[in-house]
């Protein structure tokens, strides 16, 4: 791991005392009497989920019961069972995405478009699922069908996440690319399932040259050489997901809430945007 957890601190308290002075500014003062305060701040709220994500723990009960509890006690003062916590996760919602918001990647004009599914149950389970019901939809990738979300994800060739979109997955790729990109200028490159001559009017009109490549029943088309190479350059974001579901534990197949599973994504964005070194290329190579 090359994040350390005092470092990662830092930065989230100086993240959470901007918030926490941007909130009080522009919400209605709380009239409730008796405000007493829990046994974490929302820096060290912050702090645990994301750095979860970091760690080499695959379950977050284990993860926080021995990982926070023993492994890092000595950095925390009280703290609330896992239980508690657990409920507490729901706050941490705003502050993430707001946290991933201010961690936007550079514009650097050259840009690679997925999305992958988040399945929320076994599809064997489909029938008497109900915590993700009128969320999550049946949807079909190139593994098959699956019953869930997806993460729509734009990066730069540096490998920094640009912008994100969650959808049910039955949503079409072409539909979110396009709400996703609006201030993006350059050249973004995709696959076949984003081909569309709508799609690539509208990017093209905002200032966004779409480049995919072509089915089979299509007439072939000369490109830019440089275009052939950053096309197949497009195994970038593959990557990114593979780290983001492998590594960092994206996908969870068995939450109980579907704030909570929107923090834990979130979370995981963020852990990423953490990380000093990412998927990337040198575009100096491709122009050699």
């Amino acid at each position: 791991m090359n994040i350390d957890i005092t470092a990662l601190y830092v930065c989230l308290d100086d993240f959470s005392k901007l918030y926490e002075e941007s909130v009080k500014e522009r919400l209605l003062p709380d009239r409730k009497l008796r405000k007493r305060e829990g046994y974490l701040s929302l820096s060290e709220m912050l702090l645990i989920e994301i750095f979860f994500h970091l760690s080499p723990y695959k379950d977050f009960k284990h993860y926080y019961l021995h990982g926070i509890m023993n492994e890092h006690r000595d950095k925390f003062g009280k703290l609330p069972c896992y239980q508690r916590f657990v409920n507490l996760k729901k706050q941490l919602f705003m502050p993430l995405a707001i946290l991933l918001h201010c961690f936007s990647g550079e514009e650097t004009g050259i840009y690679f478009a997925d999305s992958t599914t988040l399945k929320v149950c076994h599809n064997k389970r489909i029938g008497r699922h109900k915590v993700f019901e009128g969320l999550a939809a049946r949807g079909k990738s190139t593994m098959g069908w699956f019953f869930g979300l997806k993460l729509h994800l734009i990066i730069n060739h540096k490998g920094q996440i640009m912008a994100i979109k969650i959808t049910p997955g039955n949503v079409d790729d072409r539909a979110a690319l396009q709400e996703i990109t609006k201030t993006l200028k350059g050249k973004i490159y995709a696959n076949k399932g984003y081909i569309g001559k709508d799609i690539f009017a509208k990017l093209w009109r905002k200032g966004l040259h779409l480049i995919t490549g072509i089915r089979s029943n299509m007439k072939n088309y000369l490109i830019p050489t440089i275009d052939k190479k950053l096309l197949r350059k497009r195994f970038l974001i593959e990557t990114v997901f593979g780290m983001l579901k492998i590594n960092m534990s994206l996908e969870h197949s068995r939450h109980r809430s579907p704030i909570n599973a929107f923090v834990s994504i979130l979370a995981c964005l963020a852990a990423y945007s953490f990380k000093t070194t990412k998927p990337n290329f040198r575009q100096q190579l491709l122009i050699a």
